[in-house]
Order: C-alpha cells, then structure tokens, then sequence
C-alpha cells in the first residue's frame, strides 16, 4: 500500500498537519509520501496539475493507494480517487467541497473581477510567509471539479471540525449524507483541527488498519 499525503492551499511539506502525521507514520515505521504540490511554480497551481502529480507518485500501476487530504488538498484526493482505481482509500481532513463557493465570495467582487482582467493575483503563502502571485488559471479549473461527480463507492473518512470558519461542516455533511460509503467524525475544532491531532491519528490508525 502506498500512503501519500496532500496538504492544504497556500501551503507546504512542512505544515504542521503534515509533519504530525508524517511523524506518526515514522513511528510505526509506514513510509508517507508528501510531495511538493507547489512544485516549485505557485503562481501556476491548479487541482489538473495537483492530480497528475500525485499520480506520478504512485509506485506502479498494481499498488494499491490511499490518499490522505487536508482542505484543497483532500478535495483532490477525493477526485484523485474518482478518476483512479488504484486509490482504495481516502482520509479526508475538513476536505474543501464547494471551495470556489466558500473562498470567492471572502475576495469580494471587485476583486475577484480585477483577477479576471488582470489574469493573476496575490495570495498569501503560509511557507513563503509572503504573498505570491497565482493565476486565474485556478480559478477556471477548480470550477470543473463539482463534487457531484464522485459518485465512485471508495472507502472514505472524513474528519471534519464543527467550528470549521473556512469550510462549513455543512460541506461534508452535504456529501456524506448521499453517499453511504463516506464515514463523517465531527471534531471539537476549527479548519486547522489542532487541537484534535491525537483524536485524528488514532482514527487514521484504526481506520486504514495500520500497524
């Protein structure tokens, strides 16, 4: 089984959801894999170019896979899962359903507009801890990734915060109440589900029947 991990928006390898988890999978001796989705171009991001990287890191074409996400980066997985059989399984950590709908309106209108015509904006980067540019490209591309197209029966848990200010609950409860195959733990938290890592661990663990 290859287990790989993909962090969230604007983020890095090194946030703190990741090295906690990827700490985790070192004590049980588990290799995590965590690419760079940043790639070394920000300014060119999209969830087509986060797909096709992750499924490079796949071993080979018979191992099978489960995807660990948080925010964007498990609203990829999810579509990672979709598009490829080989994903068995999927964790998804306050997974960014409805993205576009929760982030655009925050911009504003004018905003979003001056992106549009100037066709690039600045986005704040946690590990760059500046603000970098990022094509509208994204924009366009994130907007044919509908959560009504993952209709595939794989096994999913999702674990999201009932205080989630960037996601709403609702998001996962929406996705989850339709598809009988999606299990929802809500957690005492908010998106960055901090103050839950222990509770998170031990749900991976049970979950994708770790050692």
């Amino acid at each position: 089984m290859d287990y790989i991990y993909l962090y969230g928006f604007a983020s890095s390898p090194n946030s703190a959801k990741a090295r906690g988890i990827s700490d985790r999978f070192t004590q049980i001796h588990t290799k995590l894999k965590i690419p760079d989705l940043n790639a070394g171009d920000f300014s060119q991001l999209t969830i087509t170019r986060q797909i096709a990287q992750v499924a490079a890191e796949f071993s080979n074409h018979s191992t099978p896979v489960t995807l660990i996400g948080s925010s964007l980066g498990g609203l990829t997985a999810a579509h990672l899962g979709q598009q490829n059989l080989q994903v068995q399984r999927l964790v998804l950590l306050a997974p960014a359903f409805g993205f576009l709908s929760h982030w655009l309106p925050k911009l504003g209108d004018e905003e979003v507009q001056r992106w549009q015509q100037e066709k690039s904006i600045m986005v704040y980067h946690y590990r760059e801890q500046r603000s970098l540019s990022l094509s509208y490209d994204f924009v366009t591309d994130a907007a044919q990734y509908q959560e009504k197209l993952l209709q595939r029966p794989i096994s999913t848990l999702i674990l999201h915060g009932k205080k989630d200010e960037v996601i709403p609950i609702e998001a996962s409860r929406d996705f989850a109440r339709s598809r009988p195959w999606v299990e929802l733990v809500e957690l005492d938290s908010d998106h960055a589900l901090g103050n839950v890592m222990e509770k998170i661990w031990q749900a991976i663990h049970l979950f994708c029947q770790l050692p």
